[in-house]
């Protein structure tokens, strides 16, 4: 009885993983060039490389694979039948990167996705609303999440991609753009019966509503202490659109941004736009959003639509 001998699956040793070696894309580049072309020079001018680039290549993978891919005779290089299998397949591999290129660049020209924004209730409220409508229709694929609150948020911890705010001194680890200079006016309601252009001197005489702590608007605070308005000042909130509220009910007089102000029928402006506390309206993200289509779909449409708005948001000189 022949003793039976029992063989024993063997694993490649690590000196056989070491030298097996795998075709990569370059190499099937070199070889759909040359089946393409019909010669080293027609491919060496296709891949942008020198003839003897070409030539070195094709040895090596040859060499490698141990079959020849290309017979070579005056007329040129004809594709084995090795050669002629490995240039369908690069074929295949070149249609399928270009389909992808392709869907990609589609996806450019069809920007899509969620933008987090973040902005203020005034803004979107006198501004911004009918705005994004209008980016809506344009680009239905994008959804916009907005945030309300007069507090920047955090976009390096990416609380929101987009910050559409009011200032003067935007951060310096953001970048973006400024959309357009907002002017600021006093206002009051309109049954008041004050006078258009009246001096400040003469409108310190009325109740004021000022702008509470956490409004962070320092520029107004020097301004109504510069005007001895201060002790005028009967009834303090912290945002613009509660400001606005207080006028309407007739609580005092007020500094409103123009946008805000001047299409409400029962508000009048008192003054002229007042130099200096007018301020830019910045369109700010964080520098690694930049080159991101869908967000650079939205800064050019506010661009454009706020431009447009120029001097209505500058606030109209009552002379």
């Amino acid at each position: 009885m022949q003793k039976r001998t029992v063989k024993k699956n063997r694993q490649p040793s690590i000196s056989t993983q070491k030298t097996r070696s795998y075709l990569a894309w370059n190499d099937f580049e070199v070889i759909l060039a040359i089946a393409t072309e019909g010669s080293l020079s027609g491919a060496s001018r296709a891949l942008g490389v020198s003839h003897a680039t070409v030539f070195r290549r094709l040895g090596e993978v040859e060499q490698r694979l141990g079959v020849t891919l290309f017979e070579r005779s005056r007329t040129g290089y004809r594709p084995t039948l090795a050669g002629e299998e490995l240039a369908d397949t690069a074929r295949i591999m070149d249609e399928a990167a270009l389909a992808a290129e392709r869907k990609v660049a589609g996806r450019d020209l069809e920007p899509s996705g969620e933008i987090y924004t973040t902005t203020t209730d005034s803004l979107l409220m006198g501004l911004l609303a009918p705005l994004f409508t209008q980016f809506r229709y344009k680009y239905p694929a994008i959804l916009l999440d907005v945030a309300i609150s007069n507090q920047l948020f955090n976009l390096t911890r990416r609380e929101a991609d987009v910050a559409i705010r009011p200032s003067n001194l935007p951060p310096e680890n953001l970048i973006g753009r400024r959309l357009t200079t907002i002017g600021q006016a006093v206002y009051g309601h309109r049954s008041l019966g004050l006078t258009p252009g009246a001096s400040i001197e003469t409108l310190a005489s009325q109740p004021w509503i000022g702008a509470g702590p956490r409004l962070q608007d320092s520029a107004l605070d020097q301004w109504m202490d510069k005007n001895e308005l201060k002790a005028a000042c009967v009834y303090r909130v912290d945002t613009l659109v509660s400001i606005l509220s207080a006028i309407h009910a007739r609580m005092g007089l007020a500094v409103l941004p123009c946008y805000l102000a001047d299409e409400d029928p029962d508000i009048i402006q008192l003054s002229d736009p007042i130099p200096e506390l007018e301020y830019g309206l910045w369109f700010l993200m964080h520098p690694d959003l930049r080159g991101v289509v869908k967000i650079h779909a939205l800064k050019d449409f506010l661009t454009e639509a706020i431009q447009a708005q120029k001097q209505r948001l500058a606030g109209p000189l009552l002379s």
